[in-house]
């Protein structure tokens, strides 16, 4: 573990949260984890908890909430990873309160994982969720805070497994409904990738102040080939209902919260292009898979297979 950065990640039971913890201590990392009481006595965590513990990940008793906590905390370590959810994402202007009076962190990566939101073209109210992400990012640089940001896309095991159906829960068989033409292409990360990307950017200069696009080329698709490739894997043709973007927008308008939200981001996604309708420029960001070419990433085509 020599040289190797001390790593508290906030937010660590979450969705994309466990794969960052347990791809933390899997690189050797000093891996710690804030906790409440609470979450440790969670009969429903207690798997979990139990699996960062045999990984050796540290438990820090404190709250987001409880700044003499939060500072106590990030005090023990080098470098802060926020992937809260959606419900706390405006409240992590605590955490950069307590990172800044701390002093000692190098790196800070807030709660991204998604599109890059200074480079969407959203609607409401998907467009809010970004602008408050973007807002979050200026206040993070205001703060001279040294930042990573990670821009993952899609995870795979919510966005491929269902081949971006909404509310859906296993891979279409029958039929798939396309927003747009389906010829915008999207990226699916698988979300172990995210977390091994993640980390190997925790100690590498090349990421800092910088966004760190996981835009590997094999996992970067249209929805028309991507239906095409699972065809290809079943045996079967799926039915294909095209929504063209007047229906989309007009669906968004009049559904209620949170499927409107949902509805906007795949508008952004899938009809807009803004995965992958501009260029990684060097003066504000990198690729992943460019970085570490060593890191052998599921690809959409592997992934797919699993669900067959």
């Amino acid at each position: 573990m020599a040289g190797k950065s001390k790593i508290l990640v906030i937010g660590g039971t979450g969705y994309i949260g466990k794969f960052i913890v347990e791809a933390s201590a899997a690189a050797g990392h000093p891996t710690f984890m804030l906790v409440r009481e609470s979450t440790l006595s969670n009969p429903q965590k207690s798997h979990l908890i139990q699996s960062f513990r045999n990984s050796g990940v540290n438990f820090i008793l404190g709250d987001m909430y409880d700044h003499e906590s939060l500072v106590k905390a990030i005090r023990q370590v080098d470098v802060v990873i926020s992937p809260v959810g959606y419900d706390q994402l405006n409240d992590q202007d605590r955490i950069l309160a307590a990172t800044k009076e701390a002093g000692n962190v190098k790196r800070f990566f807030p709660s991204e994982f998604g599109n890059d939101v200074d480079r969407v073209h959203a609607v409401e109210p998907a467009a809010s969720v970004f602008r408050h992400k973007a807002e979050f990012r200026r206040l993070v640089e205001a703060a001279r805070v040294p930042y990573t940001y990670v821009s993952s896309n899609l995870f795979a095991g919510i966005f491929l497994r269902t081949l971006a159906q909404l509310d859906a829960t296993v891979t279409p068989r029958d039929e798939v409904v396309i927003l747009g033409d389906g010829n915008t292409k999207a990226v699916y990360n698988k979300e172990e990738d995210i977390a091994t990307y993640t980390i190997k950017a925790v100690d590498d200069p090349r990421t800092s102040n910088k966004i760190l696009y996981i835009r590997p080329p094999a996992n970067t698709t249209s929805m028309n080939d991507l239906i095409t490739l699972w065809e290809s894997k079943i045996g079967k043709k799926l039915h294909r209902t095209y929504v063209p973007e007047e229906q989309v927008l007009k669906e968004i308008q009049e559904a209620s919260p949170p499927l409107n939200v949902k509805l906007g981001i795949r508008h952004s996604v899938f009809v807009k292009g803004d995965q992958t309708n501009f260029e990684v420029e060097p003066s504000f960001g990198v690729e992943a898979s460019e970085l570490y070419p060593d890191v052998k990433y599921a690809t959409v085509d592997e992934m797919l297979d699993q669900y067959v």
